[in-house]
Parts: C-alpha cells; structure tokens; sequence
C-alpha cells in the first residue's frame, strides 16, 4: 500500500482501527521518520482513545484510554530497549488481552507476545513525501481478514 501523505497514512490507521479488538497486536518497523507515529495517531483516531498520540521513545509506553467503552490503546516504543529482558520489564503482556497493543521499533523483539499479530514495515520514498507500507497478517485471528481489504 502506498500512501502519499501524512494525512492519507492517518486515514490507513483509521481504517485499521475499524478491524482492530481487544487483545490484538501491532508490530511497527521502518526507519526513523517513516512515519510510525503517524499511522498510530490514526489508529487512536479509529479507536476513539484519549491522546494525544506522540512517539513513547523517551517514556517506553504509554496507554490511552477508549472515550467509548472500546479497548484502550497501549503504544509502545522499543528504540531504546537492549533486549528481551527490557522487553519483558515493560509487562506489555499483562495488558495484552484487554487492549490493543501498538509497538514501533518492535520488530524481533516482541513477536513472542501473540502467536496472532500484524507486522507492518514502512518505508519512504525516496524523494517524496509517499510511504510505502507492507502489512504481514500473522495467525488465524487475521485469516479471515484479508490484508488488501485493510489496505482500502
């Protein structure tokens, strides 16, 4: 999926939103500035969550509560761990199955929280504004959601 700008890559996690429930996790990847933030501003958006929704780096995790009796949105950012026993201090599993769990950076480390997950990887266009997003469903919770019709 492609998406052109700030504005359309919030409307993607808006659209995303729409598919997501309690218990679901997120793994994000790409490089600094892809725009990992910004896909998570337009989940919180489709998931009605208290913001606002700014990177975690410096404080690892931040939880946003719904405004509409949903889950809530726990973003976390895993720059900055050194590895799975950082990974594991954060208790991102004790909040799993009642939230949705969004984590940047979290590629290779947090994969072992859920046997069902979506890894989206996002990379810039060389020159342009544009992102370019790759979505993997992984497990069966996502087996009857196919990925093109997240992609919208």
């Amino acid at each position: 999926m492609r998406a052109p700008t700030a504005e359309a890559m919030r409307a993607f996690g808006a659209r995303l939103a729409a598919h997501l429930r309690a218990g679901d996790l997120i793994v994000l990847s790409g490089p600094l500035g892809a725009g990992k933030t910004t896909l998570v501003q337009g989940i919180a958006e489709g998931l009605k969550v208290r913001g606002p929704i700014t990177s975690p780096t410096f404080v690892i995790a931040r939880v946003h509560p719904s405004l509409t009796q949903g889950p809530p949105l726990v973003h976390a950012d895993a720059y900055r761990l050194g590895g799975d026993l950082e990974v594991d201090d954060l208790d991102l599993d004790a909040s799993l199955e009642e939230s949705v769990t969004v984590v940047e950076w979290g590629e290779g480390l947090v994969e072992g929280l859920a046997d069902d997950r979506l890894e989206i990887h996002i990379d810039r266009e060389a020159g342009d504004e544009a992102r370019v997003l790759t979505v993997r469903a992984v497990g069966p919770r996502w087996a009857d959601t196919p990925v093109d019709r997240l992609e919208g």
